[in-house]
């Protein structure tokens, strides 16, 4: 077996991990009654760019919460590669996974109804920097709504 080959091997397992790594939804759909560790003053309405994704908080009425939660939902789940991992818009958490196209990485977002509004948390799995792809499909949902 020459190196080239070693290599190849090596490639193709990390992919199969990445791709068919177990899902626990109790891992990701998680309470975001607290702020990331990285966050240290949120900006309302804006999207905060965090090493491993992106957060905001939404100021909303109740009324609308449940209604852009539900509107969200509908984008979520148009969204290429993505499916809803746990929750639905009338529990007030749902998470999504969505996937990269050629590696299939899987990124996370929860979104939750709050006493202030809508908080959005968008994460990775794999890694420590998403290269803003988190921030980048957080902003394109939200301009959607």
């Amino acid at each position: 077996m020459n190196l080239a080959t070693l290599a190849l091997m090596l490639l193709a397992g990390f992919m199969a991990y990445v791709r068919l790594a177990p899902t626990n939804p109790a891992d990701w759909h998680s309470d975001l009654g607290q702020r990331p560790t990285a966050l240290v003053k949120p900006s309302p309405d804006a999207v905060t760019t965090l090493p491993n994704g992106a957060y905001t908080d939404l100021h909303l009425s109740p009324d609308q919460a449940q209604t852009t939660l539900a509107k969200l939902d509908v984008l979520a789940l148009a969204t290429p590669r993505t499916r809803r991992l746990a929750g639905s818009a009338a529990s007030g958490r749902i998470t999504w996974q969505t996937r990269s196209l050629i590696w299939g990485f899987p990124d996370y977002t929860t979104a939750q109804i709050t006493a202030d509004g809508l908080t959005i948390f968008a994460r990775q799995r794999f890694g420590s920097q998403d290269m803003g792809v988190n921030t980048a499909r957080l902003r394109d949902w939200l301009a959607k709504l």
